[in-house]
């Protein structure tokens, strides 16, 4: 059975975790049709665009009714 020779400092084992404990900022692209921030390969939030192509329709407020 493998049994280390010597002990693995706190440095190093803390090191070596830290390369999967961080938490990364997500990524963010431009949308080509409106230039709104957004996670690539989604759908645009503030458009409804996707690759140049309306997926989403999105509705714009309309102005109350005068009368």
């Amino acid at each position: 059975m493998a049994v280390p020779k010597r002990r693995t400092p706190r440095s190093k084992r803390d090191s070596r975790r830290a390369n999967h404990d961080k938490v990364s900022a997500p990524t963010l692209s431009r949308c080509t049709n409106c230039g709104e921030t957004m996670r690539p390969h989604r759908v645009c939030p503030a458009c409804g665009f996707y690759d140049g192509i309306s997926v989403v329709e999105k509705n714009t407020p309309e102005a109350p009714a005068q009368g």
